[in-house]
């Protein structure tokens, strides 16, 4: 089940976005700036430090990073994560822990992974403004049918008809329609 809730990934995705207007001069590196002070705040969390303190060893570190996210890193992406640590013994560099979260998190092998439940998730957030588990659905049914039916589909989202789905359903007429 998702364990992101939309009133987290919301001013997340602001911060991300903010000044980002594509096709604009530069906007590839307001962008990129944007990810990389997302990551730096992002891994000082609470949170965050209390599932990786930085008493954990660059190993240790990047390991349970890759365990949580389905082991996607390959023996040579896990040694080049780790070694943005240098020689260190713990992880208290902050700026080599936002790059190693970044280097798992923009894994091509988790893109692939976590494409159909991130679309299904993204469908309930940007449509109908809710976390999947918020009434009328709050024990993930809703979630769960278009997940099984976009894998059915191979992700193939237009066949799935997910989105004509979404823009006609009664909640997001009732919310949204005229």
């Amino acid at each position: 089940m998702p364990v992101v809730r939309f009133s987290e990934f919301l001013p997340d995705i602001q911060q991300i976005g903010n000044g980002v207007v594509v096709g604009q001069t530069g906007w590839e590196t307001v962008l990129e700036n944007n990810k990389q002070s997302f990551a730096a705040q992002f891994t000082q969390r609470a949170r965050f430090t209390t599932a990786f303190p930085t008493s954990m060893t660059p190993a240790q570190f990047v390991d349970k990073l890759n365990t949580n996210a389905g082991n996607v890193l390959s023996s040579t992406d896990r040694a080049t994560a780790i070694a943005l640590f240098g020689s260190a013994t713990n992880t208290s560099n902050t700026t080599a822990r936002a790059q190693a979260l970044r280097q798992v998190a923009e894994s091509q092998n988790l893109s692939n992974a976590e494409f159909n439940r991130a679309f299904v998730l993204m469908q309930f957030f940007g449509y109908l403004r809710r976390n999947p588990d918020d009434p009328q659905d709050t024990d993930y049914t809703g979630y769960d049918f278009w997940l099984t039916k976009l894998n059915q589909f191979n992700g193939n989202f237009v066949n799935a008809e997910m989105v004509k789905a979404f823009i006609s359903s009664v909640e997001y007429r009732t919310r949204f329609g005229p």
